[in-house]
């Protein structure tokens, strides 16, 4: 029963699938809707006679090629149900534990498409003060959310900037005569791409085990410290959701040894207009722009992953970055130039980075404001709280902030999944972090409302209630059946035509 009286039960809980056909047909493929043979002309061999040869090999041509050939309205509708076949953000709730997959508005999209916003980056500073302007301005607004005093706008992706501060890490070691520093500490529950940044960067990884709240161990966070610590990367609050309640010991005792605190921004979510990572202690992060700031996630990019930094670790910036001069223009303007920080590691990226993804958190920043900024982080933190009570699953660690991680107990976490999809929503992150037994890593942002949240709970707790047969079975209702996930990554079908073939 919902909170407004309304009944919520497992059939309505599910949402229309446009891609389910209770007869068990699905949309066919367009090979398989018409195949014309179409005879190949190779044109003339400058002697005004066709000629039936290539200048390719023989066994790269053919003499005929078949060829779906179809009307307008069938080819549209065809991609329009295709469309209709694959879930996403737009489509419903995404409860991606730590991915933070959230509603792109619409707007920011408008934004981006702006005729003035489509510039060469090849043209003269003079010609472009409007663009150095935004991304300088964005430079301004990132460091102060973040407490940074310095931000790059290069990197391409929150895991290449995990990279940049790595090797922005490394370079200032480096400088202060310090390149012993080969060590860098990760807590077990980090996301993996705080090893592979650290390993990519050159440094022996130290997996640091949480205590039995959830939390860093600092017994064992002192005895993995060293003179030949380099960094300590932690995301806080954590993948647990829970925030790390002694940072400011944390941050002294590493940099008692000369070492860096790095802040992983994936959970930024949290704390937006709330705290700052360098109030904390940390002296370089990452920001997900994606997760943070709405811009559009996965797909293969562009994506966009600033990196801000303190005072002491600005030199060692990629270039170029972008600054206001001392002098105006002519006409009392704001003169924008770019620059080369003095110890730089040089270009991580093209040019200023992904500058329409940078656009978008531009736009997205800018109407929200200070006071929205404010909403998201409460919104965010008061739905993940308000859908952890609403389900059935235990939940071993709290409080927590933007996500919660439920475990599915005697039941496979992989199944519930699996059977999620059959409630029309897409499921958590499972099996993650370790931490917890048959992970339900669970994030609605703060974007869904509270009859979604109903919705989203009423999927889950059918779920709980389910016997191990049906959950096996799982999903039924979806275009696509359980596959075996393990011969197909094995042994991957590139082709249509190897669904027929039965070597």
């Amino acid at each position: 029963m919902s909170d407004d009286g309304r009944e919520t039960t497992p059939a309505q809980s599910r949402y229309d699938q446009a891609r389910y056909i209770e007869n068990g047909e699905y949309e066919p493929l367009l090979s398989e809707k018409d195949l014309t043979r179409i005879d190949i002309d190779y044109g003339d061999n400058g002697d005004d006679e066709e000629s039936t040869d290539s200048p390719l090999p023989d066994d790269l041509t053919r003499d005929s090629l078949e060829l779906p050939e179809l009307s307008e309205p069938e080819l549209a509708r065809h991609y329009t149900r295709l469309s209709q076949m694959i879930y996403g953000i737009d489509s419903g709730p995404y409860p991606l534990g730590s991915c933070t997959m959230k509603y792109n508005p619409k707007f920011t999209e408008d934004v981006a498409a702006l005729p003035s916003a489509a510039v060469h980056p090849d043209r003269s500073e003079a010609s472009v003060q409007g663009t150095l302007e935004l991304l300088y301005r964005l430079q301004d607004y990132l460091g102060q959310i973040g407490g940074m005093d310095a931000v790059t706008l290069q990197p391409p992706a929150g895991a290449a900037g995990e990279f940049v501060g790595i090797r922005v890490a490394a370079a200032y070691h480096e400088h202060n005569g310090e390149g012993h520093r080969d060590e860098v500490i990760i807590p077990e529950s980090a996301h993996g791409t705080n090893f592979a940044s650290a390993a990519l960067g050159g440094y022996d990884v130290v997996s640091l085990p949480s205590d039995d709240e959830g939390r860093v161990d600092l017994e064992a966070l002192e005895a993995a410290l060293s003179e030949n610590t380099a960094a300590l990367m932690l995301t806080n609050p954590n993948t647990l959701g829970l925030f790390e309640r002694d940072i400011a010991e944390i941050a002294d005792m590493v940099h008692d040894v000369g070492g860096l605190l790095y802040y992983d921004g994936a959970n930024l979510n949290a704390l937006l207009g709330r705290a700052r990572p360098g109030d904390m202690g940390f002296d370089v992060m990452h920001y997900n722009v994606h997760k943070t700031f709405a811009t559009p996630h996965g797909g293969g990019g562009p994506g966009a992953g600033p990196v801000g930094v303190v005072e002491k670790l600005a030199p060692f910036l990629p270039a170029p970055r972008v600054r206001e001069r001392d002098e105006k223009s002519k006409t009392g303007e704001s003169v924008y130039e770019r620059f080369d920080p003095e110890h730089t590691i040089g270009k991580v990226h093209g040019f200023d980075g992904n500058w329409l993804v940078l656009v978008k958190t531009f736009a997205y920043i800018a109407r929200l404001g200070d006071e929205g900024l404010l909403d998201a982080s409460a919104s965010a933190v008061l739905n993940a709280n308000y859908l952890a009570e609403r389900i059935d699953y235990e939940i071993p660690y709290g409080p927590f902030h933007h996500e919660f991680v439920a475990s599915a107990g005697e039941q496979d976490a992989a199944d519930v999944a699996k059977r999620m999809l059959d409630y029309g929503v897409h499921p958590p992150t499972t099996k993650w972090p370790e931490i917890v037994p048959e992970a339900l890593m669970t994030e609605p942002t703060e974007i869904e409302s509270k009859d979604t949240l109903d919705r989203l709970a009423a999927a889950f707790n059918a779920v709980a209630g389910e016997d191990d047969d049906t959950l096996e079975a799982a999903p039924e209702r979806t275009t696509a059946r359980r596959i075996d996930q393990t011969s197909a990554a094995r042994n991957p079908r590139l082709s249509w035509q190897a669904l027929t073939d039965d070597s």
